[in-house]
């Protein structure tokens, strides 16, 4: 199998307050076959030459949408399903380019696109899919405009296409069925609309989603599957309701309070906050075509979001890293870790995106550490990102390689 010598970069382990010194790593096949702060003596491949350089481990996104090609999401349900899946290798080529080497989508991607991406016929990250999110009727999932009725006997149009990120279930049976279909379609993870939210166009932010025992039927049926549900979740009594009914990761958490925080230390749920989607959609989304009544939320919700980094850090509460953003606005994936960084610091950003992303997919030892015997997912960087996340920013200028699963997927180090 072909082999690969990183020699004498300065080595990012995220466990570790600074950049440890010189170290060779080899690469064996798809995995890290042996790191060493002495030079290793290795037949391999190809060798290069890191002095100067960091190599860290590859970056983790917990929360992206493959499939969202454009900011306005009704308006996207209609497009034709061939063109939002080309554009959406697009969008996934940009994200490995970054050195995103995995992402979790949050609904949208099925397992056809994971496919793709597993069998070369396209590039992308390492991708961990949900389906379609699960909403109730009127829920953040439910993209159709208000109308004098809703015809029961006619098709939920949310449900046919690739455009759509959610389906409307509704019911303890309903939504037992709809978590079935989507494990059933290739699933790794379930994920449910518990609150209100911001890109929809019928309910508030403050909205309850689904009923507490629809979040246990969805739970329950994950469980048995052995994975998780993740939820979208904005109040703090949302939040709240979530993880008592046993949902593993909160995604958003904007308006969360000190004793709901300290609810999801205690049941260990993770948070993926997702600060860097408000100042997209406050800034640009307008521009293009996020309905006025989505504009009208951003405020709600987006400098709560800041202050909600401070009150889960001092809960306890573990920090994934998610982005979220849609359309155009996906470039600015990276500027999530500008905005944490100012908050909670470089190094515990750069944590959110590589030890705490492994666990929060149950891929520790595998993903997030340049350890023996895990995914050779690694990235050369011209910089030090536990002092200073510039270097992560843009898009991949700071980033002369990055390898996925042993192979380089780009090298511009000069020769």
């Amino acid at each position: 199998m072909p082999t690969t010598l990183f020699k004498n970069a300065a080595l990012l382990d995220p466990l570790q307050s600074d950049l440890g010194g010189e170290h060779d790593v080899l690469v064996e096949g798809n995995v890290i076959k042996e790191v060493s702060d002495r030079p290793l003596q290795a037949n391999a491949d190809q060798v290069i030459d890191l002095k100067g350089k960091t190599l860290m481990p590859g970056l983790i996104d917990l929360h992206v949408h493959a499939v969202a090609v454009e900011l306005n999401l009704a308006q996207q349900v209609h497009m034709p399903n061939v063109l939002v899946t080309l554009r959406s290798t697009l969008l996934l080529r940009g994200m490995l380019r970054r050195g995103f080497t995995t992402v979790r989508d949050a609904g949208g991607a099925g397992y056809a696109l994971k496919q793709a991406i597993e069998s070369g016929l396209t590039d992308g990250p390492r991708l961990f899919v949900s389906g379609r999110a699960l909403s109730q009727t009127g829920g953040h999932g439910d993209m159709r405009a208000r109308s004098d009725y809703l015809a029961s006997d006619s098709p939920c149009p949310c449900c046919v296409r690739v455009g759509a990120l959610a389906r409307v279930a509704d019911g303890v049976d309903g939504v037992r069925k709809a978590a079935r279909e989507e494990l059933q379609m290739g699933a790794d993870q379930i994920k449910i609309m518990a609150s209100g939210g911001v890109a929809s166009p019928t309910d508030p932010v403050g909205a309850f989603g689904y009923s507490e025992d629809e979040i246990r039927a969805i739970v329950a049926e994950a469980h048995g599957r052995q994975t998780y549900v993740l939820a979208h979740a904005y109040t703090a009594e949302a939040i709240a309701r979530a993880v008592r009914c046993g949902v593993r990761t909160i995604e958003h958490g904007n308006l969360v309070d000190l004793p709901t925080a300290r609810l999801m230390a205690e049941k260990g749920a993770y948070v993926v906050p997702t600060l860097v989607t408000y100042e997209a959609l406050a800034n640009e989304g307008a521009q293009y075509g996020l309905p006025p009544e989505s504009v009208a939320k951003i405020a709600d919700v987006r400098d709560a979001g800041l202050r909600s980094l401070e009150i889960y850090r001092e809960a306890g509460v573990k920090m994934g890293f998610g982005s979220d953003l849609l359309g155009p606005s996906q470039r600015l994936q990276s500027d999530e870790f500008r905005i944490r960084a100012e908050i909670i610091g470089p190094r515990a950003a750069v944590v959110s995106a590589t030890v705490i992303g492994a666990e929060v997919l149950g891929m520790e030892g595998k993903l997030g550490r340049i350890v023996p015997g895990a995914f050779a997912d690694l990235l050369v960087v011209e910089g030090n990102p536990l002092r200073d996340v510039a270097c992560l920013l843009g898009q991949g200028e700071h980033i002369p390689l990055v390898m996925k699963a042993g192979t380089i997927q780009f090298n511009k180090l000069k020769a």
